[in-house]
């Protein structure tokens, strides 16, 4: 019997649906197809487990699954909830009329429990989109997806209630987040507020003036002035971010996982990399790109400490993102585009 169920990947800040196709027939083999990577290939041994130890099992026949598009590269242990949906529904051991309808996400720990997923946002956001009815994930990403509206989104802890949910119809609780009254209840409180500093009246009006005009800035003054303590108060001093900016920040922040148990993100953010970063941790990529330091820092602040001890290549590689704000990273099977619009501050001991 031939099943068709729906997960989500994620390219650079965008989602991509993909289609799982699993037919369970006469024989015996269990081939997984579609590029996926190790940590998929991995998921039969734990859904295995979880459905044992939840009263069901993988049947002892020919199981092929094909994760399309076949052409694209799956990555992450996000899509064990989703293959373990398709077996069951296959092989006849449950009932699930609607599985079409809904995406379904979620990585399995041995006694069926559900682990956070990277990307909960972008794939809320295409879900919508593509007019998914629901979308099915672990509870702690549960509030960071709610923040997309007319999309039903249902946080669960264990597989046994999205099975009962499918098979015998056992209502799922829905998450509701008010984003608006989320995003303007904490965006007044600073975690460091620039009205902490003492004194020091003329570095304070530069830093007011570069705030207002959103300019880089470097500090230079002698060890304990307090010039990271002036950069780490700098946020606090900005105007308050947009429901726009902090959607798009969120976004990027929840492509890494940074984003758990947390809707909108409401405060500006402030990335301060050690002086060892390598240029690639700082403008994004790896085999499969990841979003670097300057993108986390998307309408913020990005502080680099000691600024002479960087390497040269490190600093180079900022000029084409400081002028274009976003970065462009290039591989041989695709693009991604990360934005890139932060303020820049440094400082450094006088030479």
């Amino acid at each position: 019997m031939l099943t068709k169920v729906f997960g989500s990947a994620v390219f650079g800040v965008e989602a991509t649906t993909i289609t799982v196709e699993v037919n369970v027939n006469r024989g015996v083999g269990y081939h997984l197809v579609g590029l996926p990577d190790n940590a998929i290939k991995e998921s039969n041994y734990r859904i295995a487990a979880a459905l044992l130890n939840n009263g069901y099992k993988i049947p002892g026949k020919k199981i092929t699954i094909n994760m399309a598009p076949a052409d694209l590269r799956k990555e992450g242990s996000a899509y064990d909830l989703t293959l373990a949906l398709g077996i069951l529904t296959a092989s006849g051991q449950i009932q699930s009329e609607n599985l079409e309808k809904y995406i379904i996400m979620g990585e399995l720990s041995l006694d069926g429990s559900l682990q956070p997923i990277k990307g909960a946002l972008p794939i809320a956001i295409k879900a919508r989109e593509e007019g998914f009815t629901g979308f099915i994930l672990p509870t702690d990403n549960a509030k960071e997806a709610a923040i997309v509206s007319d999309l039903k989104v249902y946080g669960v802890e264990n597989i046994k209630a999205v099975i009962n949910f499918f098979d015998t119809g056992s209502p799922l609780e829905q998450t509701i987040v008010d984003t608006r009254a989320e995003f303007y209840k904490n965006l007044d409180f600073p975690e460091f507020d620039f009205s902490d500093v003492k004194g020091q009246e003329s570095i304070k009006r530069c830093m007011e003036i570069a705030a207002a005009g959103g300019h880089n800035i470097i500090l230079i003054g002698p060890p304990g002035a307090g010039k990271t303590m002036l950069a780490k108060r700098l946020p606090s001093i900005l105007p308050p971010m947009t429901l726009q900016e902090a959607l798009e920040t969120t976004k990027i922040h929840s492509v890494v996982g940074k984003i758990k148990n947390m809707g909108l993100m409401n405060q500006r953010p402030f990335r301060s990399p050690h002086h060892t970063i390598s240029d690639v941790a700082l403008v994004g990529g790896g085999a499969y790109p990841q979003p670097g330091e300057i993108s986390l820092s998307h309408n913020g602040v990005l502080f680099l400490d000691e600024l002479p001890e960087f390497k040269r290549g490190v600093l180079e590689v900022m000029r084409q993102p400081l002028e274009d704000r976003e970065v462009t990273i290039s591989r041989a099977r695709f693009t991604v585009t990360y934005p890139s619009s932060f303020m820049l501050v440094a400082s450094m001991n006088p030479s």
